[in-house]
């Protein structure tokens, strides 16, 4: 009963959040096989980012900058990046804006449950740290996954001379906003509560904008806008 309630407090929080994240889809969801395939692509990344990981600690050191800017944020959110771009973005699914929002959110949210999973079976955590981790690693995760599938929708439906801006910036802007989650967590080791709770709000804010703005640049928009009128 134990293992089973460690595990279900470890799963919930990334499901939840990919239910929300699908339902937000106005005009044209995407298949959910899609989105569970891509959902365990972000399982998988969970491991080459730990060899890695492994491997720039013994190389650079474990220095909370490198570790918060390159070890943790940059290699885990190139690795998400690059699923993103060399599986998802030419994809036939992909074929709105938000689309590249839902995909990220859902990779990002695929590497966040085995990262949380993996938390709760070893540290055999109570419900207290289990609901803040659900808050904040979980959900921040999330968060920097909307912004780099924000983006990422951009460079999609753009021309070609903006393309390779929007994809640098689909990868530097969460990675810094990444960067700078880890760096209040390991520089501000007892007062981080008091500039985490304030960059999640901020996150959100921004996240749910970005969302919005998504969906309203959908071609399927003003399609369904007709078909309503035509019925």
């Amino acid at each position: 009963m134990l293992v089973f309630s460690i595990i279900a407090s470890a799963l919930a929080p990334g499901l939840a959040l990919l239910t929300y994240f699908y339902l937000k889809d106005r005009y044209d969801q995407e298949p959910l096989h899609m989105v569970i395939k891509v959902f365990l692509l972000g399982v998988l990344v969970v491991f080459p980012v730990m060899i890695l990981q492994r491997g720039m600690i013994l190389w650079l050191g474990d220095h909370p900058v490198v570790q918060s800017l390159l070890v943790s944020a940059g290699i885990e959110e190139f690795l998400k990046w690059f699923v993103m771009y060399h599986i998802i973005f030419n994809h036939t699914e992909f074929d709105e804006p938000y689309d590249g929002i839902l995909y990220a959110a859902a990779i990002s949210l695929g590497f966040a449950t085995v990262e949380n999973l993996l938390y709760a079976w070893y540290s055999q955590a109570a419900f207290g740290p289990m609901f803040l981790r659900a808050l904040l690693p979980v959900s921040g995760h999330a968060m920097f996954g909307v912004i780099m599938g924000y983006y990422i929708g951009h460079a999609r439906f753009s021309g070609e001379s903006r393309k390779r801006f929007y994809l640098a910036l689909s990868f530097i802007v969460p990675w810094i906003w990444h960067g700078l989650y880890d760096l209040i967590l390991n520089l501000l080791t007892h007062t981080w509560i008091w500039f985490i709770v304030p960059l999640m709000v901020l996150l959100w804010y921004g996240g749910m904008g970005k969302i919005s703005r998504a969906n309203n640049r959908s071609p399927f928009r003003f399609i369904n806008r007709e078909e309503e009128i035509n019925t």
